[in-house]
């Protein structure tokens, strides 16, 4: 493997522009695009890695035996694996089925080995190819100029359902939750639009600069493609320890100090929101018991208030071990999908989310991330995000939130809208 290493003060540009082309002319180039960015967010445990990875070159991957296909190959190469796991691959952990048309078509699991790796370090950028190209990457990066004129502006978004039904599906499952099926459901809804001309690349850059996220992301796979913005993490290895962070708990940020921090304690201090965190970390604590070894599940942080951009976020951190033995489809197998985006207990939510929404969840409430060849590993939640298929020309992003027995409709609709704010800027920042 070829490296080249460029410190920042020898770039002939800011880095935020250099990382810019490097994006676009990855885009251009390859079938196959991994980005990550964790914005240099303080975050417990840190966020993403920073790099981007490209490829021409697709893996061997049996769809119906997702699991056993990633497993096969981390087994096999011991090389860096950028990945996503689409909501859908519950069908092959749990006896479920998904019945909705999905519209964006990502592939049940999708992971590739970079041909090309482009790490943004502290005080440098770091390129490697298994060829002796690198120089030529970095003065191609430098050269590159987006020449196509897109239109990503004002585009004439659609909701899957209106408000009434969001409203009267909210009812059905509180009545569903009273007769004892569940005690939370995390349901969902979809914004879609036709969009011709589409830039992803852009897209993703002034998502990422509106709301700039921990578990920022872009990710393509031929003609489809994720661009996400994303505050929670799913699930992240390091050596022995699993590290899950939930999410529960969302309120917009104040447009002055006093109100902020106003914001921020009412987030912390609503019973409501405290108890959906409660019960999905109780889930995920359950969930990680499956895998780890006995009694070493923690929580590490309860019911913490992080601030992002344009939200207060209520987070919980827990931690476990694991053995050497205990293989990554283990892992999945016990914790995904995630019980923040499912509910519990979560294959009885799994089953009404199916029956209540109207749309295939694909990618979204899914993971995007990366495996390291130690088989170190971290992978976000695919929330705060939008899915494009270049070749249908469709447009997708979709948001949510936990109903419980005492959630009210109204509040729960507004919330949805406060989480799909960025979304909606970067699509009407006209309207």
């Amino acid at each position: 493997m070829y490296q080249l290493e460029i410190l920042h003060i020898h770039l002939p540009e800011p880095l935020t522009a250099f990382k810019t082309k490097a994006l676009g002319w990855a885009n251009s180039l390859y079938q196959q695009v991994a980005y990550y960015e964790s914005n240099q967010i303080d975050f417990p445990h840190h966020g993403f890695l920073n790099f981007l990875a490209a490829s021409n070159t697709f893996l061997p991957i049996h769809s119906d035996q997702a699991l056993a296909s990633l497993e096969a190959e981390m087994r096999r190469q011991k090389q860096v694996l950028c990945c996503t796991l689409s909501y859908e691959l519950k069908n092959q952990i749990e006896p479920l089925r998904s019945a909705h048309p999905d519209f964006i078509q990502f592939p049940v699991i999708h992971f590739f080995n970079p041909e090309v790796q482009i790490h943004f370090a502290a005080d440098k950028i770091i390129i490697n190819s298994p060829q002796d190209n690198c120089l030529k990457i970095y003065q191609a990066i430098l050269e590159y100029q987006e020449s196509k004129t897109l239109n990503n502006r004002n585009l004439t978004i659609e909701q899957r359902i209106s408000k009434e039904e969001y409203i009267n599906q909210v009812n059905n499952i509180k009545q569903r939750i009273i007769e004892g099926d569940v005690y939370e459901i995390n349901y969902c809804q979809e914004f879609y639009a036709s969009a011709p001309g589409f830039d992803p690349v852009s897209a993703f850059l002034g998502l990422n600069e509106l709301s700039p996220m921990p578990f920022a992301g872009f990710y393509k796979v031929h003609d489809k493609y994720v661009m996400c913005a994303s505050p929670e993490r799913f699930l992240k290895k390091s050596q022995n320890m699993l590290i899950a962070q939930p999410i529960k708990g969302t309120i917009r940020r104040g447009k002055t100090t006093p109100e902020d921090n106003f914001l921020k304690n009412e987030l912390a201090t609503n019973e409501k929101e405290i108890a959906e965190n409660m019960m999905i970390m109780d889930l995920v604590r359950n969930d990680l018991a499956r895998c780890s070894v006995t009694g070493s599940v923690v929580v590490e942080e309860m019911f913490a208030i992080y601030s992002f951009k344009q939200v207060h976020q209520m987070i919980t951190t827990i931690r476990s071990q694991v053995s050497n033995q205990t293989s990554l489809t283990e892992i999945l197998k016990s914790t995904f999908p995630m019980g923040s985006m499912t509910g519990a207990p979560k294959i009885a939510a799994m089953r009404l989310i199916e029956q209540y929404e109207a749309f295939a969840r694909g990618l979204y409430s899914g993971s995007l991330g990366y495996i390291l060849p130690n088989g170190d590993f971290d992978f976000n939640v695919v929330i705060r995000s939008m899915q494009y298929n270049a070749s249908t020309k469709h447009l997708s992003f979709a948001v949510g939130s936990a109903i419980t027995y005492d959630s009210d409709p109204e509040q729960e609709y507004q919330e949805c809208l406060l989480k799909a704010a960025a979304l909606l800027q970067v699509l009407q920042p006209k309207l």
